[in-house]
């Protein structure tokens, strides 16, 4: 089993990989000023691929056409996945560069 502090260095790793492959990383606020996740977007030949983090254990990312007008809430997409941060992102890294998933 995983610790938390295994899962937060692989994490870590795995943000530092997608910075590298010429992701952007905002960081929106709630009202409150809190920090509400952790959004890495990627515009790479015809498509986008944005990952958004809300905690270790809820991470979302996707790829869609370039051409998507929300890309935080796209109406289509061809890859998406749901679940731990660090199997997500895992997928996320595995994606081809160059084509449509």
């Amino acid at each position: 089993m995983t610790s938390p502090a295994d899962a937060a260095v692989r994490t870590t790793f795995q943000l530092r990989q997608l910075i590298e492959r010429g992701f952007q990383f905002l960081h929106p606020r709630d009202a409150r000023g809190e920090l509400a996740a952790v959004v890495g977007v990627r515009a790479h030949d015809a498509v986008i691929d944005v990952v958004r983090l809300h905690t270790e254990d809820d991470a979302v990312a996707m790829r869609m056409p370039a051409d998507e007008m929300n890309v935080l809430s796209p109406t289509r997409f061809s890859w998406r996945r749901r679940g731990p941060a660090t199997s997500v992102l895992d997928e996320l890294l595995e994606l081809p560069d160059d084509r449509i998933a």
